[in-house]
């Protein structure tokens, strides 16, 4: 797709909305400051309501399972704030359909630095229940916040040193909103995709690796 793009002329950029969002922004600048010191690990959740066995997210056919539902946010949201892992591990529970209901990986990075996901759909059926959580411990203090992928409105994150606990506001439009108009930006100004090619091979090698090391 990437090829076929630049050899016609057309800008691609994938459909991660949440990446566009100024507290992701925020949290990326609270790192590359060093705020809390060098990054020793990263936590994130993204886990669902399950669905009913006729949604495509339920069947091996249609690539369900909460890997590739979910767990590219988890995945994709560590590549972005702290790169490529070296490797990865991960397991996982199937259901009788053959796709993975929950999913816990390991990324592990050169300089030491481990990142653990979790995805799943496992909460209330037909009920709409969603767990998000991000926690960054470095050697200095700890990064947290709960904000939902792609929430919108008033957000917050906490920075935690030994000294204080400090919450600081983040006012988020609405993050499809902002990733068209870049594209849109893109288009008419020649700015450069927020979501590089790069970012998305990357992130989709790393997908890779925690989908054959659980077996999917």
């Amino acid at each position: 797709m990437q090829a076929a793009a630049k050899e016609n002329g057309i800008i691609l950029m994938e459909a991660f909305a949440y990446l566009h969002s100024p507290l992701i922004a925020a949290i990326k600048v609270e790192l590359d400051k060093g705020t809390i010191g060098e990054v020793c690990y990263l936590e994130n959740a993204f886990v669902t309501s399950d669905y009913d066995l006729s949604n495509i997210r339920m069947r091996k056919e249609t690539l369900g399972g909460s890997l590739y539902d979910l767990g590219c946010y988890c995945i994709s949201q560590a590549v972005w704030l702290l790169g490529e892992p070296e490797s990865v591990c991960a397991v996982a529970d199937f259901s009788d359909q053959g796709v993975d209901r929950l999913a816990t990986g390991i990324l592990n990075y050169p300089n030491g630095a481990r990142a653990v996901f979790t995805c799943g759909m496992t909460l209330p059926t037909e009920q709409y229940k969603q767990l998000d959580r991000l926690q960054i411990h470095g050697t200095k203090g700890v990064l947290r916040t709960d904000a939902e992928y792609n929430q919108a409105g008033r957000l917050s994150y906490q920075v935690v040193t030994d000294e204080q606990t400090i919450t600081r506001y983040v006012d988020v439009p609405q993050n499809y909103s902002l990733e068209v108009a870049q594209l849109g930006r893109c288009i008419a100004f020649g700015e450069q995709p927020h979501v590089s090619a790069d970012f998305t091979l990357a992130t989709a090698r790393t997908l890779d690796k925690a989908l054959a090391a659980i077996g999917y």
